[in-house]
């Protein structure tokens, strides 16, 4: 039988809470002036028989009858502390147990105002520590050698998401919304688990929501609607692209047909069919008029620049000149278009000769082509 001449515990764990030396299996024994080391993160608290005793917060101790006055009791020691003793010893780790995971295993419903009954499923994280350690002792426990974490935290999570599904159940947060009051949430829970934590001992220091989980089928229709909501706000974005598109590939059919195959292609995509042919059919029109004007039907050439100009038309796109008529070259007679010789004078219209060089000049022109004469 040997003394215990200094009694302290060095966790080198991360999951211990409790941690018992026992005088019976070493067969040592307490003497009076005994060393305590309680480190900062821990308690010791003496045990007599099953009976929790005197309670060590962090310190150095030199054990007496005075720092040990309920132990004295429950030995009956009628002149004090005198000869060697055993008792139970426990360690309880105060620190901070963080990254506790929880997870709701069946999905909670919920009646929301958007989607009716809705089955829901949270996760997070809690973080807790023992605050009375004689109370943790005495109500959890008992007289286990040691204790670790997961001895505890199953029970604990059993807690936590039972008053979860009370929470989420009255706070009557839409379910769109609940991702933007995780903090709120969480806020409430640890309110309410309060006093149950306190009640063993503990402290329920931190709990988060991590993230909420839909059904699937939910998920779905949400980004469904999403995305008609993102169309419908650009409508007319899309209606532009899908034109541009339908035009860049009629551009790669040869006629007319490829236009309006691929106009009307493009309509009923967006659910527009009729406007969108229509809106076709005339780009084809202009089309084809377009190529029926540069073969000359319909039309007529400026008198003066020679610039196709198409039927109708009051003035040249080009220069200007009014059409409809046109001036004699030679005395400046009005004559009307397409005449071949003035009626005054009867010079040939549609061109003149240059009267330097004799080369053939264009009607209206100022100067010769050929040689630069002015006319």
């Amino acid at each position: 039988m040997g003394i215990l001449k200094l009694i302290d515990w060095t966790d080198d764990t991360k999951n211990t809470i409790v941690h018992k030396i026992d005088l019976e299996k070493s067969n040592d024994t307490i003497n009076k002036g005994s060393k305590l080391t309680v480190r900062e993160g821990q308690a010791a608290v003496f045990c007599h028989k099953g009976k929790m005793a005197d309670v060590f917060l962090p310190g150095f101790y030199t054990l007496s009858t005075d720092n040990v006055p309920v132990l004295t009791k429950l030995m009956s020691w009628k002149y004090g502390f005198e000869r060697p003793f055993k008792s139970d010893i426990y360690f309880v780790n105060t620190r901070q147990f963080t990254d506790q995971k929880w997870g709701t295993m069946n999905p909670i419903i919920v009646r929301d105002a958007d989607y009716g009954a809705v089955r829901i499923r949270a996760f997070g994280t809690y973080a807790f520590r023992v605050t009375d350690p004689y109370v943790f002792l005495t109500e959890i426990t008992g007289t286990m050698s040691t204790f670790f974490t997961q001895d505890i935290t199953d029970w604990l999570k059993s807690i936590v998401v039972t008053r979860i599904s009370d929470v989420i159940g009255e706070c009557k947060i839409p379910v769109l919304d609940m991702a933007s009051n995780l903090v709120e949430m969480g806020d409430m829970v640890r309110t309410q688990l309060g006093p149950t934590f306190e009640k063993i001992g503990l402290e329920l220091t931190a709990f988060n929501f991590v993230n909420f989980s839909l059904p699937e089928a939910l998920e779905k229709a949400l980004d469904e609607s999403t995305s008609l909501g993102i169309l419908g706000k650009n409508m007319n974005v899309y209606m532009q692209k899908a034109q541009a598109d339908a035009l860049i590939n009629a551009s790669k059919n040869p006629g007319t047909g490829g236009v309006m195959n691929a106009g009307m292609g493009a309509g009923m995509g967006l659910g527009m069919g009729a406007a969108m042919g229509n809106m076709f059919a005339g780009m084809a029109n202009n089309m084809g008029g377009g190529a029926n004007a540069n073969a000359g039907a319909g039309g007529s050439t400026c008198p003066k620049c020679g610039a196709h100009v198409r039927a109708g038309a009051k003035f040249c796109p080009e220069c200007g000149a009014k059409i409809g008529s046109e001036t004699c070259p030679k005395c400046g007679a009005t004559v009307r278009a397409g005449a071949k010789f003035c009626p005054e004078c009867g010079t040939k219209l549609g061109g003149m000769s240059c009267p330097k060089c004799g080369a053939t000049v264009k009607a209206g022109a100022k100067f010769c082509p050929e040689c630069g004469e002015k006319l």
